[in-house]
């Protein structure tokens, strides 16, 4: 498990260590520094995957990052580094020279020789969802990976073809059957997955099919006891909420997963209830690594601490980016999730724009009498 990421060099950071946990959130103000530390992290694990002098700053995990000029600190003297803290000690370094500001590419001058797990490039150990999910689609590509190796892909592309062939299959690892199932034989990966996105958005089966002698597989879902329906006859909720489920319970143990916004196009109780399954999921052996931008989902997750005791609360860490004394000085601030669900603290923006508008709305109210 990485316990930190150092980042060094990069877009607004000079020097930034970040601690980490099984569960790791990141939230604030936009443009402060959060999208940043992922790409650092994407571009440490594309590295490491690849044997190539050079890396490209667009194309990898649908990276569009411009040009060297563009990602390079220029409050930082050194080349830009990626340092990763593991259990017992452990480290990895990453770093990379910028040859010529207009180049669309980084060097890579170093590469860790003993990575953590999740950047080995060990099929499913490293999962990244963008922002931009694939929203409802009629049909999509098959992966051309073999078999064992299937991923869900960065935008959730694969999540029928994944489905087409693992859904049938009893779920690998006990530690994933959905808490509340108490039978003592395994469910099949396509149950637990409808499970838990029935909780998330509203009770709803999936099935996911390869067509016969083609390149392409096609998702279709229903209501229990009716028939089933293109996923184009379905919401994007249930489209961006799929490969997050489906991505965590295929995930390799010791794995890292990144979502960026799940709670896209869920309603509020949907959002809870996903920061419920992320919180559960990092208590069974798969890191997680989020960027959200939903109070609804955190309360989720300080739910799962307190109410369900699915997540210890010393697994668990959030950190606030906010403002920031000037653009080159990025600001984040560490939180710590107590046993009832409480904040550490409780920094100056965060997730109090409820209060600010009802209390605005009720001298509203109060001046009109």
């Amino acid at each position: 498990m990485i316990t930190g990421i150092a980042v060094s060099g990069f877009k607004r950071f000079q020097h930034e260590p970040f601690e980490f946990a099984p569960l790791t959130v990141l939230t604030g103000l936009n443009g402060a520094g959060k999208t940043s530390l992922l790409q650092a992290i994407l571009l440490a694990a594309h590295a490491s995957t690849s044997t190539a002098r050079t890396l490209s700053l667009n194309g990898p995990f649908n990276l569009e990052l411009g040009m060297a000029e563009d990602v390079l600190n220029w409050m930082w003297p050194g080349p830009i580094e990626v340092n990763a803290a593991g259990i017992g000690g452990t480290a990895a370094r990453w770093r990379f020279a910028v040859p010529n500001e207009e180049d669309l590419y980084l060097e890579v001058a170093e590469r860790p020789n003993n990575p953590p797990k999740a950047f080995t490039g060990a099929p499913r150990t490293f999962t990244y969802l963008s922002a931009e999910r694939l929203g409802p689609r009629g049909i999509s590509q098959v992966s051309p990976l073999p078999d064992t190796e299937l991923e869900v892909g960065v935008k959730g592309e694969y999540c029928a073809h994944v489905l087409s062939v693992l859904g049938d299959m009893l779920i690998e690892n006990p530690e994933r059957s959905h808490p509340l199932y108490n039978a003592p034989s395994q469910r099949l990966l396509k149950y637990e997955v409808e499970q838990w996105l029935s909780e998330i958005t509203r009770p709803i089966e999936v099935t996911g099919e390869r067509m016969a002698a083609s390149t392409v597989a096609e998702l279709r879902f229903r209501n229990p006891g009716s028939d089933w329906v293109r996923a184009t006859n379905m919401g994007f909720g249930i489209s961006y909420a799929l490969p997050i489920i489906l991505a965590g319970l295929i995930a390799e143990p010791g794995g890292l997963l990144i979502v960026e916004n799940p709670e896209a196009h869920l309603h509020p109780a949907g959002q809870s209830r996903m920061g419920v399954f992320l919180a559960w999921l990092a208590e069974r052996g798969v890191q997680v690594l989020v960027e959200t931008h939903s109070d609804h989902l955190v309360n989720g997750i300080r739910r799962a601490i307190a109410e369900h005791g699915y997540l210890e609360p010393t697994s668990a860490v959030v950190h606030w980016f906010g403002a920031g004394e000037t653009l080159d000085q990025p600001f984040h601030e560490t939180l710590a999730i107590g046993s009832d669900g409480s904040l550490s603290n409780w920094p100056n923006g965060f997730f109090d724009q409820y209060q600010i508008d009802v209390s605005a709305l009720g001298r509203v109210r109060r001046g009109r009498r």
